[in-house]
C-alpha cells in the first residue's frame, strides 16, 4: 500500500498545504476500520485522495511515516517532556509509568485522559530494560559504582522473561513477544519451582563442547537457545525494581540455579578489591564472552535508563577504513554528509581496490560533521546515487572502534562490521596503510 501511495506523490499534489492534524488522524481511524470484502481497495482510494491534498513534502513526510522510516529527531525523551508538560503531569511519573507499561504510547494516553500514572510492574507485561553506560576499565568502573557486583557480559541476547501460573512470556530488548521461538527458554522458566516471576538475562547458543556461539551464531539457533538469568524484577506477587542490587541477587539465587545464572563475584572495597576484580574479567574474555557488566550494590532497577550505576566493560577494537562514500543526512543532520561507507584494503600489499565492510553515522560531532562534509564534498565522484549517497575518490583514512565483526552475505568480503563509531579521521596515513581485508577476516575466528 505504501508503495501506492508513493507513487501518487511522484505527480499529483497540492500547491500550498491545508490539511490538518486531526485530519490524518481521522484517515488513519477509517483505514482502521476498514475491513471486508473490497477493503484493500478502499483504503487505497483513501489514501489517494488524501495524498492528493498534500503538498509535495507533506507526501514524502507521511509516506515516511506510513513506512517506518520516520526519521525527525523527535527521541523518546523529547516526547515525554512534551507529553508530561501538555498534560500538567510530572514529567518523572510519565516516565516511569511508560517504563512499566512499556510503551511510551500507552502512558501518553493515560496522562492526557487524566488517569492515573500510578502502575506497577505486572508479569506478563514487557517492562523497559535497564541499560548501562561504559567504561574503560573494570577498576575505573568500580571508581564510579563504588561497592559493586561484577559479572560476565555474555554476546547474546537480551532477553525478560515472565511466567504468572502456566503463562510464560519471553520478550526481546525491543519488547517483542518471541516464546514460541525459544522453547527451551520457556521450559526453562516453568522449570522453575516459582509461579510468578519476572527475570532479565540473556539468552545464548553454546556449542556441543559448551562454549558460547558468536552473537551471528546465536540468533540463529532460536531452538536451542539456553537462559542465564541476571536479575529478577518481579516476584511471587511483589515488585522488585525498587529493592537495592544485593536483595535482588539474593532473590534471584533463590528462585534459579547456579548453573542459569551468569558468573559473578561481589567487590566490597573497590581499592582494595580492584585486582581481583580485573581477574575475574580476564576469565570471562578468556571463556569467550564480551566482558563484564559492573553493577552498584545498591542500585535499584532503573527500567529504561541507561543508569550510571550499570557499566559495561569490554573490550575495543579499532580498525583505519577508508571512506568510499557518504549519504546526505536528514533531520537535523540535513545539508551534511553524515552516513559513511567504509572498506578495508583489498590485499595485504599495498592496494588502490577497497572492500566495503560497513556503514557508520555514530560518533560524529556537528563539528566533524561539518569538517567531513566539506573535504568530502571535494572528494566527490560525480552526481550522487539515488540523490543521496555521494561517492568519494578512497583517499580519506577514519580510525573506526568497533565491538567485533560478524559474517556477511550483504558485503563482498564475507564480512561486517559490529556496532562501528567514529572516533577520529587519520590525516596522517594514506589509504595504501588502512588495515587490509585480511585482517578483519581474521577476526571471524
Amino acid at each position: 500500500m505504501v508503495r501506492d501511495v508513493r507513487a501518487v506523490g511522484q505527480g499529483a499534489h497540492a500547491a500550498a498545504p491545508s490539511v490538518t492534524v486531526a485530519e490524518i488522524d481521522d484517515l488513519l481511524s477509517a483505514l482502521a476500520g476498514t475491513t471486508g470484502a473490497g477493503s484493500q481497495g478502499d483504503r487505497q482510494r483513501m489514501l489517494v485522495a488524501m495524498m492528493t491534498r498534500l503538498t509535495e513534502v507533506e507526501q514524502a513526510h507521511l509516506v515516511r511515516l506510513f513506512g517506518g522510516e520516520m526519521r525527525q529527531g523527535a527521541l523518546a525523551g523529547v516526547v515525554s517532556d512534551a507529553v508530561a508538560k501538555a498534560a500538567d503531569v510530572p514529567v518523572v511519573d510519565l516516565r516511569r509509568a511508560a517504563m512499566l507499561l512499556g510503551d511510551l504510547g500507552l502512558a501518553a494516553a493515560r496522562a492526557l485522559a487524566g488517569e492515573s500514572l500510578a502502575v506497577g510492574l505486572s508479569p506478563l507485561v514487557a517492562v523497559q530494560p535497564m541499560l548501562a553506560a561504559s567504561a574503560t576499565t573494570v577498576t575505573d568502573a568500580l571508581i564510579l559504582t563504588g561497592p559493586a557486583s561484577v559479572e560476565w557480559k555474555l554476546d547474546g541476547a537480551r532477553i525478560q522473561v515472565h511466567r504468572d501460573g502456566d503463562v510464560v512470556r519471553v520478550f526481546t530488548r525491543g519488547l517483542n513477544e518471541i516464546g514460541s521461538r525459544v522453547p527451551a527458554i520457556v521450559e526453562a522458566a516453568r522449570a522453575l519451582r516459582h509461579r510468578q516471576f519476572v527475570l532479565d538475562g540473556e539468552a545464548l547458543g553454546l556449542d556441543p563442547d559448551g562454549n558460547p556461539l558468536k552473537f551471528q551464531d546465536t540468533m540463529r539457533a532460536h531452538s536451542r537457545l539456553q537462559p542465564f538469568f541476571f536479575d529478577v524484577l518481579y516476584l511471587d506477587g511483589n515488585s522488585l525494581i525498587d529493592e537495592p542490587l544485593t536483595v535482588r541477587k539474593r532473590m534471584l539465587a533463590e528462585t534459579v540455579p547456579e548453573a542459569q545464572r551468569l558468573p559473578g563475584i561481589d567487590v566490597a572495597q573497590p581499592a582494595s578489591g580492584a585486582a581481583a576484580a580485573e581477574r575475574f574479567a580476564a576469565t570471562a574474555l578468556a571463556a569467550g564472552h564480551e566482558g563484564v557488566m559492573v553493577k552498584a550494590l545498591d542500585s535499584s532497577y532503573q527500567a529504561g535508563r541507561r543508569g550510571a550505576t550499570w557499566r559495561k566493560v569490554k573490550p575495543v577494537h579499532t580498525l583505519d577504513l577508508v571512506v568510499l562514500a557518504a549519504e546526505w543526512g536528514h533531520g537535523r543532520r540535513t545539508g551534511w554528509l553524515s552516513n559513511l561507507h567504509l572498506g578495508a584494503r583489498a590485499e595485504d600489499s599495498a592496494s588502490t581496490s577497497f572492500v566495503m565492510v560497513g556503514k557508520t553515522f555514530k560518533g560524529l560531532t556537528d563539528e566533524l560533521l561539518r569538517w567531513q562534509t566539506e573535504r568530502l564534498q571535494q572528494l566527490a565522484i560525480g552526481a550522487p546515487e539515488s540523490g543521496y549517497v555521494q561517492h568519494v575518490r578512497p583517499e580519506l583514512v577514519v580510525e573506526i572502534a568497533i565491538d567485533g565483526v560478524q559474517r556477511s552475505t550483504r558485503y563482498p568480503g564475507g564480512v561486517a562490521l559490529r556496532f562501528a563509531r567514529v572516533r577520529r579521521y587519520r590525516l596522517d596515513k594514506s589509504a595504501t596503510e588502512a588495515d587490509a581485508i585480511s585482517r578483519i577476516q581474521a577476526m571471524l575466528a
